[in-house]
C-alpha cells in the first residue's frame, strides 16, 4: 500500500496500490469489519481489565441498566418464548397491568433486542452485555461505509476513525449502561448516508426504509441523530452543489425520505407519545451548562462525570479534526465549513436554547448531554474530510497539536482532569502526530496504522474501565442473575395461580421491575411511560417509590393484595405467603363522587368497601392482637415495636417515598411503637383487624366475577345474575380500554363497569391510543413509498 491511497486524485502518476486495485465494494466492507473489530477489542478489553460482568466480580448493571432495562429485555425473552402474561399491547405481569407499546418502542425495539431469545433466560445479561457491544460494533461499521461514500481514502483509516466515533466517551460511559441510546450512535451514520443519497438522488426506497427502523429502534436519539445528519448535509449541499433550485431540490429529497421514514413509524411513534403525556411527571430541572474547563477535561481519555458531556473521541481523530483548518490540501471553504460545523455543534451544548433543541426541548432527568455522540460523528467526519485529501503536512499538524494543548491548558483547573487522562492524551497526541506524519513515507505505512489502532484501543479501553470505576462508585447497582434469583423465580412460577389470582415478587425487590425479571404479576414498575393514575393510585393507598414517582414499589399490605386480587406474594426469606383474595372483577354499590383523603388506610379500606383498620389504643399502641402498620413516606431510618424487629423506610423526599410498613402483631402495651431516629414529621400508626379483613373478603368472593378469562390484550368475565351497581377491574384504569363496546370509566384509580343488573358477562378489551391514527399515516406512507418504487422502476426500464 502506497500514499497514493490517501491522495487518490494523485493516482494517475504512478501505478495503482492494492487498496487503489480492490473493488469499492470490497474496500468498504474491509473497512466496516476492521472498525467492528477494533471496537470488539477496546470495549472488551477495557471490561476485562475493570473486571466487570462478565469478566469479573463486579456488577455492570448500575443505575437503569439493572433497574430497567435488563428486566425489560427479559420480558422480551418471555414474550418470544411464549412465556409472557400479555402480549406486544399489554403487559398483565407489571404494576397490576399496564400498555405495554410505548415501552416496547422506547427499550425493546432495536433491530438487535431480538438476538437476547438465542441466549438461556438465566443469562439476560450476558445476553444484554453482548447486544451492546454488538451495537457499538454496528455504529462503527455504519460509520466506516458512511465516510468511504462521502470521500475515497485507505479503508483501514476510515475503519480507525469510524472505530473513534464508536468508541467515544458518550459511548463507552453513558451510552453502554443505557442501551436502547446506542440505536442512535448507529441512526447517525446511517442518517447521513440516507442524506447522501438524497444528494445524489439515489436509493429513495431503501432511505425512508432506514428512517424508520432508526426511529423506530429507539425515537429519542434518532431525533437528535437526524438534526445532526441534516447539519452534516447541510455542509454537504453548500459544498458540492451550485444554485439555489439544485440545492432545494435535494433538500426535497431528504426531507421528504425523513417524513415518510417516520409516518412508517408511526404505529409505534403516535402511542409513545401519548403515553409520555399520561405519565406521572417525575422530575424536571433548569439546565445549566459545566464550566468550560470541565468540558475541556472530558476531551481526555480516563475522565468520569455524570453530567458534564463525554467529548472523548480518540486523540489520533481530534488531531486530524483540529489540523483541519490548517490542512492546505483543502480549499479553505471546505476547511473553514467543517471546522465550523464541529464548532457550532460544540457551542450548542453549553447554549441552553439549542441544549433543548436537541432533547425535544425538556431538559432530561439524569445526564443532560445526551447528544454528545453527534458532536463525536461530526469531529470523526471532519478528520476523514481533510485525511482523504492527503496525509496532514507537518506543520498543519503542529497547528493541530497547538490548538489540542490549548484545550488541554483550559482543562488544567477542572477537578474531572486526572492523571492518567493527561498521561494517555499526552502520550497519545505525541504518538498519534508522529504516525500521521509518517503516512507520507510508504514504506512506514504499515507500522504508523499499526500504532494509530495501537493509540485508539489503550486510550478507549482505559476510558471504559474507568467510567466503570466511577459508575460503580457513585451510581446504584444490581445483581446479575444468580442462585437467588433462580429461587426466587422458582418460588413464584410454583405459585402461579394467574388469572384466578396474581402472584407478586414481594419486597425487598431486586430490581425495579421484578416481574419481569422473576415473574409473576405484582404491582412494581418502573418505566418512562409509568401512567399518573398508577403512581397517584398506588401513593393514595401508601406504596413507596423512587425516582420521583416513576419506580412505583409493590405494597406489602394484605388490604391492598386483596383488593388487587393478589393470592401469593414471595417473602424475603423465599417462602410464599398465600391468602384467600376476591377475583379479578368485583362488584361494588354504585357510589357517585367517590375520591381518596390523605390517611391511606382510610384509602384503603374505600377501594376494598369495607372497615378492616382500628384506631391505636394508646398512642403508639396497638390492640393485641392486630398487626400494626406504619405510614411515615418522608422516614429514612428504622422503626419497630418494643422488643420486635427493626424495619427501614426510605424516604427520601421527593426522590424516594417511604412505603407503608407492616411492623407485626401487636402485643399490646408491650408493643410499642419506637423510632430509632428523630420522629417524622407526619405519621400514623393504624391496626389491621384480620377478623374484619376476612369477612370484607368473602362478601368480595361471593358477589365478584364467577369466572374470569385474559388474554393477550383483553379479559372477559362471568358475574352472577342480577350484579348491580358498579363492576370493578383490579386494573389501573389507563386510557386505552374499552368495555362491552364503550369507553371504560373509573373508581378510585381502577377499571370500572356500570350494571344494570341484566349484564351477565363483562368483555373488555385495550388498544393504545393513537395506535388507529398511527396505522393510518403508516398506511399512507407505505403507499406513497410503493408508488415511488413503481416509478423509479418505470423509469430505469
Amino acid at each position: 500500500m502506497s500514499t497514493q491511497a490517501l491522495a487518490p486524485h494523485r493516482a494517475a502518476a504512478r501505478p495503482a496500490s492494492p487498496s487503489a486495485r480492490r473493488s469499492p465494494r470490497r474496500s468498504g466492507l474491509a473497512g466496516a469489519g476492521f472498525a467492528a473489530l477494533v471496537t470488539l477489542v477496546a470495549v472488551c478489553g477495557g471490561d476485562a481489565v475493570a473486571r466487570v460482568f462478565p469478566y469479573g466480580p463486579r456488577h455492570r448493571s448500575v443505575n437503569d441498566l439493572g433497574n430497567q432495562f435488563v428486566p425489560f429485555h427479559a420480558h422480551l425473552w418471555d414474550l418470544l418464548h411464549g412465556r409472557a402474561q400479555g402480549g406486544i399491547l399489554f403487559n398483565w405481569q407489571s404494576g397490576y397491568g399496564t400498555s405495554f407499546l410505548p415501552d416496547l418502542g422506547t427499550y425493546l425495539t432495536s433491530p438487535f433486542g431480538v438476538l437476547v431469545a438465542l441466549f438461556p433466560r438465566e443469562d439476560i445479561d450476558l445476553a444484554v452485555y453482548v447486544v451492546t457491544v454488538l451495537k457499538m460494533a454496528a455504529a462503527a461499521a455504519a460509520m466506516a461505509w458512511l465516510l468511504r461514500t462521502q470521500r475515497r481514502g485507505p479503508w483501514w483509516a476510515a475503519g480507525l476513525l469510524a472505530a473513534s466515533y464508536a468508541l467515544c466517551g458518550w459511548s463507552v460511559i453513558e451510552a453502554s449502561y443505557n442501551p436502547m441510546w446506542l440505536d442512535g450512535l448507529i441512526a447517525f451514520p446511517l442518517l447521513c448516508l440516507t442524506g447522501e443519497w438524497a444528494l445524489r438522488g439515489r436509493r429513495p426506497v431503501l432511505g425512508v426504509l432506514v428512517v424508520t427502523v432508526s426511529w423506530t429502534a429507539n425515537f429519542y436519539t434518532a431525533y437528535m441523530a437526524t438534526l445532526g445528519a441534516a447539519l452534516v448535509l447541510l455542509v454537504r449541499v453548500v459544498l458540492t452543489r451550485e444554485g439555489a433550485r439544485e440545492r432545494a431540490l435535494v433538500a426535497g429529497r431528504a426531507a421528504g425520505t425523513a417524513v415518510l421514514g417516520i409516518a412508517l413509524a408511526a404505529p409505534v411513534l403516535v402511542p409513545l407519545f401519548l403515553s409520555s403525556k399520561q405519565a406521572y411527571p417525575g422530575w424536571s430541572r433548569q439546565f445549566a451548562p459545566v464550566p468550560w474547563s470541565d468540558l475541556f477535561a472530558r476531551l481526555m481519555p480516563a475522565t468520569y462525570s455524570f453530567n458534564s458531556p463525554a467529548v472523548f473521541v480518540g486523540t489520533g481523530t481530534l488531531l486530524l479534526a483540529a489540523a483541519l483548518p490548517f490542512h492546505r490540501a483543502l480549499p479553505a471553504r471546505t476547511r473553514w465549513w467543517w471546522a465550523g460545523l464541529v464548532a457550532a455543534v460544540l457551542l450548542s451544548l453549553q447554549w441552553a436554547p439549542t441544549h433543548l433543541a436537541w432533547h425535544l426541548f425538556a431538559t432530561p432527568n439524569g445526564s443532560a448531554y445526551r447528544q454528545t455522540f453527534v458532536l463525536a460523528g461530526v469531529v470523526v467526519i471532519a478528520a476523514w474530510t481533510g485525511l482523504a485529501a492527503g496525509p496532514p503536512s507537518a506543520r498543519s499538524l503542529a497547528a493541530g497539536a497547538a490548538v489540542l494543548a490549548a484545550a488541554l491548558c483550559r482543562a488544567s483547573g477542572s477537578p474531572l482532569a486526572t492523571a492518567w487522562g493527561y498521561g494517555l492524551f499526552g502520550g497519545g497526541l505525541a504518538l498519534t502526530a508522529g504516525a500521521w506524519w509518517a503516512l507520507r513515507r510508504p514504506r512506514l505505512l504499515l507500522p504508523a496504522a499499526g500504532l494509530l489502532a495501537l493509540a485508539l484501543v489503550g486510550q478507549a479501553a482505559a476510558t471504559t474501565a474507568y467510567g466503570h470505576k466511577g459508575k460503580l462508585a457513585g451510581l446504584d447497582d444490581y445483581p446479575s442473575w444468580n442462585a437467588a434469583h433462580t429461587r426466587r423465580a422458582e418460588a413464584l412460577a410454583r405459585a402461579d395461580g394467574w388469572p384466578a389470582y396474581r402472584t407478586d415478587a414481594g419486597r425487598p425487590a431486586l430490581s425495579g421491575n421484578d416481574p419481569m425479571l422473576l415473574g409473576g404479576e405484582g404491582g412494581a414498575y418502573y418505566s418512562s411511560h409509568t401512567p399518573d393514575v398508577f403512581t397517584r393510585t398506588m401513593q393514595a393507598l401508601g406504596a413507596g417509590w423512587t425516582s420521583r414517582g416513576r419506580n412505583v414499589q409493590s405494597i406489602d399490605n394484605p388490604v391492598t393484595d386483596a383488593v388487587f386480587a393478589v393470592g401469593a406474594r414471595l417473602k424475603p426469606d423465599g417462602t410464599v405467603a398465600r391468602a384467600e383474595v376476591p377475583p379479578l372483577v368485583t362488584v361494588h354499590p354504585a357510589e357517585p363522587g367517590l375520591a381518596y383523603g390523605d390517611s391511606p388506610f382510610a384509602n384503603q379500606e374505600l377501594l376494598l368497601g369495607a372497615t378492616v383498620y382500628e384506631d391505636p389504643v394508646a398512642p403508639g399502641v396497638c390492640r393485641a392482637g392486630t398487626e400494626a402498620y406504619l405510614w411515615a413516606p418522608e422516614y429514612n431510618a428504622t422503626a419497630r415495636l418494643d422488643g420486635g424487629r427493626p424495619f427501614r423506610l426510605g424516604g427520601s423526599a421527593p426522590r424516594n417515598r417511604a412505603a407503608l410498613q407492616p411492623l407485626g402483631t401487636s402485643r399490646g402495651p408491650a408493643s410499642k411503637l419506637v423510632f430509632d431516629a428523630p420522629a417524622p414529621p407526619r405519621w400514623a400508626l393504624s391496626c389491621l383487624d384480620r377478623t374484619r379483613l376476612t369477612r370484607a373478603v368473602s362478601a368480595l368472593r361471593a358477589s365478584g366475577a364467577t369466572s374470569v378469562r385474559v388474554g393477550s390484550s383483553g379479559l372477559r368475565a362471568t358475574l352472577p345474575p342480577g350484579s348491580a351497581g358498579t363492576a370493578v377491574i383490579a386494573v389501573p384504569a389507563v386510557a386505552g380500554w374499552t368495555c362491552d363496546g364503550r369507553a371504560a370509566s373509573s373508581r378510585l384509580g381502577l377499571l370500572a363497569v356500570p350494571l344494570d343488573g341484566r349484564t351477565t358477562t363483562l368483555t373488555c378489551s385495550f388498544r393504545p391510543p393513537g395506535l388507529l391514527p398511527g396505522a393510518a399515516a403508516a398506511g399512507l406512507s407505505a403507499l406513497v413509498v410503493l408508488a415511488l418504487a413503481v416509478r423509479r422502476r418505470w423509469r430505469a426500464r
